[in-house]
């Protein structure tokens, strides 16, 4: 007799909507806390972090934009429904950054602490969305495409573009910001690294 615990179930669509739902809200409130605190992260989010600080234009739109060529990767090298899922997941925190502030006031936090708690967040928040076949656009996608297809593992090989991205935040950013920011970005990829391993989770979308 065959165990059911031995044949993975798919996920149903309420719990892929409520996956991402939750994913792109704990994404939103580690990317508010970042920009409060005038930390960066890596990935699309860095950039659009840093094109905000140079630039004045709110985060949400300047990530939706960024986003717009991986659409394009997502639809072919990873499917339609991904690509949908996707689509969803950064217009939600393209929505969500810009009304967090609204609903939540942060009137002071510390850098630190809004960088080991911001890059927990965000990286809870990728893993539930990558759990459900769905991403935050970026690099994440490219990211999830190659562990998929060849193995490499998704949080070390952003780990790597992220790196390129903080450092350029140096240009940006005083030392002490980019400093915390390294913290985050570690903190957000350990979580990716040990958690989202081929084999790991056996639910599929």
């Amino acid at each position: 007799m065959t165990s059911d615990l031995a044949t993975p179930s798919r996920h149903t669509l309420p719990e892929d909507l409520f996956a991402i739902l939750i994913g792109t809200m704990l994404v939103s409130l580690g990317v508010v806390l970042y920009a409060e605190a005038t930390l960066t992260t890596g990935s699309t989010a860095g950039l659009a972090l840093l094109l905000q600080y140079g630039t004045g234009i709110p985060f949400g739109w300047l990530f939706f934009a960024i986003n717009l060529p991986f659409y394009v990767l997502a639809l072919l090298r990873m499917g339609w429904p991904f690509a949908i899922k996707t689509f969803i997941g950064v217009g939600l925190v393209s929505y969500f950054t810009a009304n967090i502030p609204l609903w939540l006031d942060i009137s002071s936090i510390q850098p630190l602490f809004a960088a080991l708690l911001g890059g927990g967040l965000i990286g809870l928040g990728i893993l539930s969305l990558a759990r459900h076949k769905a991403s935050v656009g970026g690099i994440n996608i490219l990211a999830l495409y190659l562990q998929d297809n060849f193995g490499i593992r998704a949080g070390y090989f952003q780990l790597g573009v992220d790196a390129v991205i903080l450092i350029a935040a140096f240009f940006v950013l005083p030392v002490d910001r980019v400093i915390y920011s390294i913290l985050g970005a570690l903190v957000l990829n350990m979580i990716i690294a040990t958690n989202h391993k081929p084999g790991r989770y056996v639910g599929f979308s």
